[in-house]
């Protein structure tokens, strides 16, 4: 077993408890916010969710392009993406939270979402239980550790440019009035 340095544990800690600050800060740990984001009525949770995750990819392909971190690409596997976007889809429509508004939520106190993480912890040991069942569709079509550069053969750098036009499109599109 790998055990990370404490170095490495604290500074996940932080940048996770920073992470969760931001959630609350954006307010996108309400349950309102987010409905009115699946209902396409508002979209500060694209705005945020979209700028952390454009932000992240120029931050970790810098890393990487410096050779202070490696890109660990897991496969492609649709046997696992599909189900899992699935469930992942109808669990932020029934409870209104992802997992890490989930916890931003509970930090605000909202007793909905400690319920909605119990259920999470209760999914999560439900699928440790059938995974050996689960693995052989969860496995199928594999596609292995592909990523867009290395399928088209070009720099990271394009399509991280075009995440970040499409998450200002969207930021535009979904600007408050």
């Amino acid at each position: 077993m790998i055990v990370d340095s404490p170095f490495k544990l604290v500074l996940g800690l932080g940048t996770g408890a920073m992470f969760g600050a931001l959630l609350q800060k954006g307010q996108v740990g309400k349950y309102e916010v987010i409905l009115d984001q699946l209902l396409l009525r508002e979209g500060r949770v694209l705005r945020t969710m979209g700028t952390a995750i454009a932000v992240g990819s120029v931050g970790v392909h810098a890393l990487a392009r410096a050779g202070y971190t490696q890109l660990q690409i897991k496969p492609l596997r649709l046997g696992s993406v599909i189900p899992g976007a699935a469930l992942f889809g109808t669990g932020l429509a029934l409870l209104g939270y992802c997992p890490g508004t989930t916890l931003t939520a509970i930090g605000e106190g909202r007793r909905d979402a400690t319920v909605g993480a119990l259920g999470m912890l209760t999914g999560a040991l439900l699928y440790v239980r059938a995974y050996p069942t689960l693995k052989p569709a969860l496995e199928a079509g594999d596609f292995g550790k592909v990523t867009l550069p290395q399928a088209t053969r070009t720099s990271p750098w394009p399509w991280v440019a075009a995440l970040g036009a499409a998450v200002l499109a969207g930021t535009l599109a979904f600007r408050e009035r």
